[in-house]
């Protein structure tokens, strides 16, 4: 007899009835011998249950960044960004991700990944997470930065605010600068619903009244021209001290009545569409790449809708005709208390006015060996330099080329080149090698996402100048980071290289952290070689003495040394893997670490984005931890490391452990030699490792915990730590 839950003069009545039992039916007094617990099931490698959908996981990717707007360990303007990045992410996470799943759907193509999880159910929970999100993120905007920047002087003026002086001087500015631009459209049987542009701001009109021809839809469409600013800052005789801003948004809101002379405005509300971006290009039926990408670029503007925001103060008449002419659902619909644009902000973000407000600015180093030669050749080729950006200076990755482009023993320069830029200071020294009569080769990928026109603008550029420009494997993305200098030395060809895990983008390489190798070694330069004849010509797959290539022997290589440290560890000996990405999606290699964690590896994982493993499940996973860091600088290095018997191996590569960098893509992944600089990367992977401010931890059910200093521990930053070591700080000149 249970009393549980009774109330107590039920209770009362329970204890009498049980004081008048015998004593043969009443429950023993001695506590019980404890049954022995289930036998654990744990579930075969192939389970559903042991992966995480990896857009789902992207998408808390997503909400980890957005949680930065909350620390104020951080400036104010950097948090600021973080919650700007969060939107910037969350555009591109629509415009491919949720618009690759609608079309799996549309053409009745659902496939489940290993996770199972079919592509409308991913949908459903992509928008609960998502509406949540975003909810949040006006939230922390209008009730915590917005105040908390206004207290600094930076001030966004609503319209309920404005003081005359402020009236008069919007009402000039937009007769002077918006309304010549702008181009009201009324919506009637000769005036259809405009094809909106892909992200464009725009505003719903209603409107009341006959026109000048006698039309009364009622309604009509503001599109803003993309060259007009999002926010406009006010004159400070006119706002005051400080900066103050106006929204581009709120000056329109003010004056649709000049747009729409004689007609009474009775609303206008700003919306913005999202569309699918994803280019289509079927590279078996296409001659010409460059050409058909540039009809793609086009087509993107203007790809299906994937997402509808609008401010929250719409009407629902409005929202619902909204939503039928982008054919979109109510899940699609997301009402936001504030600018739909919100990246526009990030404008304001490098304030010269407030640098209390931003990261304090650094010089990155260069190391001690560069610094006292000026024939960087000469350094290379005693030794190998290995950099690690933003924290060392990307710069001696560039003058490596100028001095190429300069040097009269330089025969020939190859490089690949995904992101980085027509006008960067790498282009211009490959452009100046070419017109120095070197023969320079560059391997551009044009189909690097969002970066297609910047890459079709840069091969014309190298074209001409006089450089062979190469656009890769069909079907094979070139994803690879390398370059190749060949100079003559002593009546012999000597090779140069330089291998990375990031792009040649030097913007980049002030925000992103990844590794740069520079060297002379002879067996690593023919490896470069083979891979350059490989891209460039055609034959056989080529062996390679040190470099692990995809889509050929990267992947099978990696499977190979999990499995190695899965044969000591189930012999009783220490098996360690480290690995340092930015996502972890592949199936073959989650299940290899899966067996690799029952038999006993202690497999320590850090990984950035998305990561489709899941870590602490007894039986399977329970010996690997995952962690993401998330700081100042984007982490973007690959690090491989494994005990090796006590032999460490460690590998920096361009490649990503997912299925298309390992299957679909040309990526590289090279050894990193010698004790001293062993040690070294192993010294900083261990820094991420024990890092309790930056660092979210990942749970068996999906969420991240942040990590926090416990007992008597100092709080340790990576990122942090590498700044205060490998750089020197500016001081400011006040």
């Amino acid at each position: 007899m249970t009393t549980e839950g009774l109330a107590p003069s039920e209770l009362q009545t329970a204890e009498a009835v049980v004081a008048e039992l015998p004593a043969e039916i009443l429950p023993p007094t001695e506590t019980p011998a404890p049954m022995p617990a289930p036998p654990m099931v744990v579930p075969g490698l192939d389970d559903s249950s042991l992966y995480i959908h990896r857009e789902l996981s992207q998408l808390q990717f997503n909400i980890r960044v957005l949680e930065q707007a909350l620390d104020e360990s951080y400036p104010l303007l950097e948090r600021l960004k973080f919650l700007l990045i969060f939107s910037s992410n969350l555009d591109e996470f629509f415009e491919i991700r949720v618009a690759g799943l609608k079309k799996q759907i549309n053409f009745a193509r659902e496939q489940a990944g290993a996770d199972g999880l079919q592509p409308h159910q991913a949908l459903a929970r992509i928008s609960e997470l998502a509406h949540e999100q975003v909810d949040r993120q006006y939230a922390i905007l209008n009730d915590t930065l917005l105040p908390a920047l206004e207290k600094h002087q930076v001030r966004f003026i609503r319209r309920r605010h404005w003081n005359t002086k402020l009236k008069v001087w919007v009402r000039r500015y937009f007769r002077d600068e918006i309304a010549p631009i702008i181009t009201p459209i009324g919506l009637d049987p000769t005036h259809p619903f405009p094809l909106l542009v892909n992200k464009s701001l725009n505003f719903i009109v209603e409107l009341e009244g006959v026109d000048a021809f006698g039309r009364d839809s009622g309604l009509a469409i503001i599109p803003a021209p993309r060259l007009l600013p999002r926010i406009i800052k006010v004159p400070e005789e006119v706002g005051g001290p400080g900066d103050n801003y106006v929204f581009l948004s709120s000056m329109i809101h003010a004056h649709a009545d000049d747009l729409f002379q004689g007609m009474k405005v009775k609303g206008c509300y700003q919306f913005r569409l999202t569309r699918n971006a994803d280019l289509s290009v079927d590279t078996e039926d296409v001659e010409d790449l460059a050409r058909a990408l540039r009809g793609e670029l086009f087509s993107r503007r203007y790809g299906d809708a994937v997402r509808l925001e609008v401010v929250d103060t719409c009407p629902r008449p409005l929202l619902d005709y909204l939503l039928k002419q982008f054919s979109l659902s109510e899940n699609e619909l997301y009402r936001v208390s504030g600018p739909v644009n919100l990246t526009r902000l990030f404008s304001i973000t490098g304030l010269v006015s407030h640098p209390e407000l931003q990261y304090p600015p650094f010089t990155p180093v260069i190391p001690k060996l560069l610094q006292n030669s000026d024939n960087i050749f000469s350094v290379i080729s005693k030794q190998d330099i290995l950099l690690l950006h933003p924290f060392e200076s990307f710069t001696p990755v560039v003058d490596l080329l100028r001095q190429a482009a300069k040097d009269p023993h330089v025969l020939a320069v190859k490089q690949t080149l995904y992101r980085s830029g027509a006008n960067s200071e790498i282009v211009d020294a490959l452009v100046e090698a070419a017109r120095n009569g070197k023969e320079v080769t560059a391997v551009i990928e044009l189909r690097a996402r969002f970066d297609e026109e910047s890459n079709l603008a840069l091969a014309s550029r190298l074209q001409a100048a006089g450089a062979v420009v190469i656009y890769g494997v069909v079907g094979f993305k070139t994803h690879a980071k390398m370059m190749l200098i060949l100079r003559r030395e002593s009546g012999e060809i000597v090779r140069y290289a330089h291998l990375g895990t990031g792009n040649y983008h030097a913007g980049n390489a002030k925000l992103y952290t990844d590794y740069s190798l520079l060297t002379a070694d002879v067996a690593l330069g023919e490896d470069v070689a083979k891979m350059f004849s490989q891209l460039i010509g055609m034959g056989k797959t080529l062996r390679m003495k040190k470099l692990l290539h995809a889509p050929f022997t990267l992947k099978k290589t990696l499977l190979e040394l999990i499995a190695k440290e899965t044969a000591q560890a189930s012999e009783g000996k220490p098996a360690h893997i480290i690995a340092k990405f930015n996502s972890l999606t592949d199936a073959k290699i989650i299940r290899a670490l899966y067996k690799a964690s029952q038999t006993g590896v202690r497999i320590d994982l850090v990984v950035r984005g998305m990561c489709c493993l899941r870590p602490g499940i007894p039986g399977v996973s329970h010996n690997i931890q995952v962690r993401s860091i998330i700081g100042r600088f984007l982490e973007h290095t690959r690090v491989f490391y494994f005990l090796n018997e006590g032999e460490e191996k460690i590998y920096l590569s361009s490649a990503d452990w997912m299925e298309r960098n390992l299957d679909k893509r040309v990526e590289t992944c090279f050894p990193v030699e010698g004790k001293k600089l062993i040690m070294r990367v192993k010294k900083e992977l261990e820094a991420y490792l024990t890092d309790n401010t930056q660092s979210w931890v990942l749970q068996p059910d999906g969420r991240y915990l942040r990590s926090s200093p416990t007992g008597n521990q100092n709080p340790r930053s990576a990122q942090a730590g590498l700044l205060e070591k490998l750089t020197v700080p500016l001081v400011s000149a006040r």
